[in-house]
């Protein structure tokens, strides 16, 4: 095993306008989550922080057509995401929010110390207003045809279609996604973040990156070094962090863009955690120590954010843009090791849309079929390296083919059959070629997995680890030791030691991908104390948000470093009692094809009419 490292598993954060959904979560959630896991087995030191994003007009707007605060709409899509998560076994360290007094201080010092070393500039620019209501209209608001590229459906902000960022006027033929009237664009004076003044040392570090990050990730974001223009980071709206500024500070229409406030949440987040453990400098180890690693993971719709801005806004507070400048007062900041982002999940070959209800949502979902299934087809099947379609009828079979007729077959067969005839683990007598050639197969599958997931190719480690359970099955097949009780009971014995050991080593390997049923094979082989650790909610109180100047949210935590669990083979103990096991997956019958998709059209059709 390596030297211990400390690394910051930093995941992007779920916006509070509605509960997430299974294409969210393919994003950011799942391959996070097995990431952190695989490293805390290792013996690293992680740290896995975000939280629910909740400013911006998109929350106000909502607000509006419900009829309440922002602050109301937000604290109730963060108890949502909150428990949907922890549902779905996210291993959070700390699982926060941005609406508390902690964030707006760690914002505030970041735009100071831009502003300060001259990265952030005031500029007059044209906004868009609507003219029935007069209220701003947030750029991600406004349609309109792409100059660049001409297609159709580009935002304000950015262009899907083409990746390259916009701005509303440039659009053509802009309008409103709210009421579709064409908006007024009028003088108002932002704050700018100078992209351009980190053209050369952003170039250098993606440069540095080749080889190391995904290629598609890699390319894209150097694509967009060609183009860099300065970027506004407030906006004409009373929903959101207020700017630090004298003459600023006090206009109650002026807030920080949400988008510059959201990506400065992953170290807010960790300076939280830090208070929140007695060591108020503990964050400082994954974001200033030499030697720390930090991985961000997202979408592909955020890469640009956490490939250009993020890390243009962390040069400038050290002071390393093209005007130098000097380090603000937390300290130099390391830039991230890999931005790991995934493609789009579409649904039966449809684009995720909740507003047509093409979308079935986390709660739902784990309401009807078990986290791990889930988990599991996200990384089998999802969106790692290009997009990809959820269906049905696939997700059934990989359930039924996969989960339940390999893995839990596995299980279910080898512990039975010891439990029924001895009882208890059995001891192993002289062991065959054929034993030893599946024991070191199974051990060599430790390396081979771990090398892909170090790699963040968990679709590769995934697959080598069923390979694991493919190969006992069939060496459990080939040896019979049903046929052995009466003929050769030692042999038998010594069979079903192999196939215990390779149980054990399966779970173990599959445990960063499922961790529930991890848990449940763990215990089935005698296994005291905890595996693989799980998530938990609990309250806190912060000095802002409530009706008394006092709020209470939930956030997420977890007692991980208490884990049994191990990156190795650990070989099972002669004697350990086993307990009979239970069904690991439930066999989905044929029918649930049908019934999901009635249960769509029925969904999408009534939101048409």
């Amino acid at each position: 095993m390596s030297s211990k490292r400390h690394i910051l598993t930093a995941v992007a954060w779920p916006y509070t306008n509605g509960p997430r959904h299974i294409g969210h979560v393919s994003g950011f959630g799942v391959p996070s989550d097995v990431f952190a896991r695989f490293q805390r087995m290792r013996g690293h030191d992680v740290l896995m922080v975000s939280g629910t994003d909740e400013h911006g007009t998109p929350i106000q707007v909502l607000a509006d057509q419900e009829g309440v605060s922002a602050r109301e709409l937000a604290d109730r899509y963060n108890r949502i995401i909150v428990e949907d998560l922890v549902a779905l076994g996210l291993s959070y360290d700390l699982f926060t929010r941005t609406t508390t007094g902690n964030h707006y201080r760690v914002v505030q010092e970041l735009f100071t110390g831009l502003y300060e070393n001259g990265y952030i500039f005031a500029h007059t620019t044209k906004g868009a207003v609507s003219p029935s209501t007069g209220r701003t209209l947030p750029d991600r608001y406004i349609e309109g045809t792409c100059p660049i590229c001409g297609y159709s459906g580009a935002r304000g902000d950015q262009c899907d279609n083409c990746g390259n960022q916009l701005d509303p006027i440039d659009l053509i033929g802009p309008r409103s996604r709210i009421n579709g009237e064409t908006p007024e664009f009028v003088d108002t004076e932002h704050f700018m973040l100078d992209l351009p003044a980190f053209a050369g040392v952003l170039g250098d570090w993606l440069r540095s990156k080749s080889g190391e990050w995904r290629p598609n990730v890699l390319k894209f974001s150097l694509n967009l070094l060609d183009d860099l223009q300065p970027r506004a980071i407030s906006r004409d709206l009373d929903w959101g962090v207020p700017i630090p500024l004298e003459g600023w500070s006090d206009q109650a229409n002026k807030r920080l863009y949400v988008w510059f406030d959201a990506v400065i949440g992953y170290l807010s987040a960790a300076i939280e955690w830090a208070e929140r453990t007695g060591d108020p400098e503990a964050w400082r180890r994954y974001w200033q120590a030499e030697d720390a690693e930090a991985y961000y993971f997202m979408g592909k719709d955020n890469i640009v954010f956490h490939s250009e801005i993020w890390p243009a806004m962390l040069l400038g507070y050290n002071g390393e843009g093209e005007r130098g400048g000097d380090t603000g007062s937390l300290g130099r900041m390391n830039l991230p090791t890999e931005v790991v982002s995934s493609e789009f999940l579409t649904m039966e070959g449809r684009k995720f849309s909740s507003s047509r209800r093409v979308v079935i949502y986390v709660r739902d979902f784990l309401e009807r079929y078990s986290a791990d299934a889930l988990r599991y087809y996200i990384i089998a099947a999802g969106p790692e390296t290009q997009d990809t379609d959820f269906t049905w009828a696939e997700f059934v079979r990989r359930n039924n083919d996969e989960l339940v007729a390999a893995w839990g077959n596995l299980v279910n067969r080898s512990i039975s059959m010891a439990a029924k005839n001895i009882g208890a683990v059995p001891e192993a007598g002289e062991l065959t070629d054929e034993d030893q050639r599946v024991l070191e197969h199974s051990r060599a599958a430790f390396g081979a997995v771990a090398e892909h997931l170090d790699s963040s190719r968990f679709k590769a480690a995934l697959q080598e680890a069923m390979r694991t359970v493919a190969e006992a099955n069939k060496y459990i097949s080939d040896q019979a030791p049903w046929a052995l009780k009466k003929t050769d009971p030692a042999r038998m014995e010594t069979v079903l030691h192999v196939a215990l050991q390779l149980v054990s080593d399966a779970k173990t390997l599959l445990t960063p991908f499922l961790p529930e049923s991890s848990n449940k094979v763990y215990e089935m082989l005698g296994g005291a104390g905890q595996w693989a650790a799980m998530p938990r909610i609990e309250e806190a109180r912060d000095s802002i948000g409530g009706e008394d100047g006092v709020s209470a949210y939930p956030v997420i935590t977890g007692d991980y470093a208490a884990d049994e669990a191990a990156w190795r083979s650990v070989p099972i103990v002669p004697g350990t009692p086993l307990s009979r096991p239970v069904p690991l997956f439930a066999k989905l019958d044929q029918s649930v094809v049908d019934e999901e998709l009635a249960r769509l059209e029925g969904e999408a059709g009534g939101e048409a009419g």
